[in-house]
């Protein structure tokens, strides 16, 4: 009861600790990657901070089953280098004597883990493709934020109004850039204002001048003007039928024979498949070198735990070109991965020399 309270213990503070720090990390660079979205016009800046929480909350699957990874090596690690593994060994302690409070500890861990790539992550990415689907059906209009160049949702224009707006259907100091197959042309104006006819928007520059530039021969033609009309359009219909396997749900992907929909429920089964190899691994492979540095337990974590997620990546990709089989998949590889660690702590537990097994040189 006192080496597993004590093991609990130390794995719940360090477990603790790699997941805030992880966590940091990951919204720092969904905020930015989420922020680039914005500004390329496919994300409403207005929701923002809704998509990288969905977003976060997607991949919490993969951050936790890291965090776990790291907790139990840098534990582990450290105990062999205070030297309390050797007086645990010398109660007669066995290293396949952890596993069960490891795995004690770990088991709350792989509940959450099923949950979010099972239930959560379908709907996260649900949500998300809804609110880029609602921001790409306003118009190009209502997109427009006053003090902001923004980008139509062709990309073939660019906008910019002033921040001083008398009211929502009119604006003053407007730039219009836009981009044809055959020219180039920029609009400015003192003042704009916006006209609906028979469902098409049109808006009506007043004041203002035209540069046009003609790509197939040299040279720009300027023109002023009283009033100028250009013709914004209309929302586009969002194609509704279109389904992504990302957000259809675990449920629809069992019943499923499209080899991609499999690949895709591979995936999250390899999730919650992979903590539980995960602390195998852990407790195999936490072994300290005494010439090497403090970090070397954590590095050597982080690079095994990103060779496996690649390994689920290939798997996933071959699973869906019909390379592979998705029992085969699972089998092979997280079958292989849990036979690997549970050899490897058989033979550390065991001390089972390699050399041993390699034919021995007689003296003459």
């Amino acid at each position: 009861m006192l080496f597993d309270s004590s093991l609990r213990k130390e794995l719940s503070r360090s477990f603790g600790a790699t997941l805030v720090v992880i966590v940091t990390i990951v919204m720092t660079i969904m905020l930015v990657r989420t922020l680039g979205q914005a500004s390329r016009g496919s994300v409403d800046p207005g929701d923002v901070l809704l998509v990288m929480g969905f977003t976060v909350l997607g991949q919490l699957p993969t951050i936790l089953s890291l965090s776990l990874f790291v907790a139990i090596v840098n534990t582990l690690s450290r105990m062999y280098r205070d030297s309390e593994m050797v007086i645990w060994f010398g109660a007669g302690r066995g290293l396949l004597g952890m596993l069960a409070p490891l795995l004690r500890f770990a088991w709350p861990i792989v509940l959450a883990v099923g949950a979010l790539s099972l239930i959560i992550w379908p709907w996260a990415n649900q949500q998300i493709d809804e609110l880029k689907t609602r921001y790409e059906q306003r118009s190009d209009v209502d997109r427009i934020a006053p003090g902001e160049f923004q980008e139509t949702a062709d990309g073939s224009r660019v906008f910019f109004i002033d921040k001083d707006t008398p009211s929502a259907n009119t604006a003053t100091k407007i730039f219009v850039a836009t981009t044809a197959p055959d020219r180039e042309t920029v609009t400015s104006a003192k003042s704009a204002r916006l006209k609906i006819e028979d469902g098409q928007r049109t808006a009506l520059l007043s004041n203002g001048e035209r540069l046009e530039i003609l790509l197939a021969r040299p040279g720009l033609r300027i023109s002023e003007f009283a009033e100028y009309g250009t013709r914004i359009g209309q929302a586009q219909a969002a194609d509704q039928g279109a389904g992504s396997t990302k957000t259809a749900t675990t449920l629809a992907l069992v019943e499923s024979s499209s080899p991609v929909l499999r690949a895709e429920l591979g995936w999250r089964l390899g999730l919650v498949l992979a903590v539980f190899n995960l602390v195998v691994l852990g407790l195999a492979v936490a072994v300290v070198q005494p010439r090497a540095g403090r970090s070397a337990g954590v590095m050597f974590a982080l690079f095994a735990f990103m060779a496996y997620y690649n390994l689920m990546n290939v798997g996933q990709s071959w699973v869906g070109a019909q390379r592979l089989s998705l029992p085969a998949l699972v089998l092979g590889l997280h079958g292989g991965m849990l036979a690997i660690g549970l050899l490897i702590l058989a033979a550390r537990h065991n001390h089972w020399s390699w050399r041993a097994l390699l034919p021995r040189r007689h003296a003459a």
